[in-house]
């Protein structure tokens, strides 16, 4: 990838299917947590190029899929993502941009990152993620797919 970007960015990806809507989410290898897909940015990209690259990077997934820029941005602290000063002693929080990727194919193939994936209802991942800044665009998203499709989503009917 090169120099890392002062940003990382977050992206969830959801199938819509005839009963609802089914979000991935990702077990990380080091922690053992329940995450969306997560990365650093690259110099020279813009976040949409970043999302798009780590989403193939961390399931296989390719670019046909369409991306969904939320407005859900979380200021996260340098040293928690990189462990330091990355970006000089002056700069403390990086944003993290979060986007939704509609996909195709709920076969994911994992990088080493993570162990293990699964497609659940908007209920069960908001319950399985470890992170509020991962729950606050699953709710974003959650909220915009309802609205726009008209689905009621409902975890007994899948």
């Amino acid at each position: 990838m090169g120099t890392r970007a002062p940003y990382q960015v977050l992206v969830i990806p959801f199938v819509l299917k005839e009963h609802g809507i089914e979000y991935a989410i990702l077990k990380r290898s080091d922690m053992g947590y329940w995450q969306a897909i997560a990365g650093g940015g690259g110099m020279g990209e813009i976040p949409e190029q970043s999302a798009r690259r780590e989403v193939f990077e961390e399931t296989g997934i390719g670019e046909d899929c369409r991306l969904i820029q939320l407005d859900s941005i979380t200021s996260l602290p340098v040293v928690h993502v990189v462990g330091h000063f990355l970006w000089g002693e002056e700069m403390f929080v990086i944003p993290e941009y979060s986007f939704g990727l509609e996909v195709y194919d709920q076969k994911l193939h994992l990088s080493k990152e993570h162990t293990a994936y699964k497609w659940v209802c908007y209920e069960e991942a908001v319950s399985a993620l470890k992170w509020d800044s991962n729950k606050t665009p699953l709710w974003e998203l959650d909220t915009r797919l309802n609205i726009i499709n008209n689905i009621k989503g409902n975890c007994a009917k899948l």
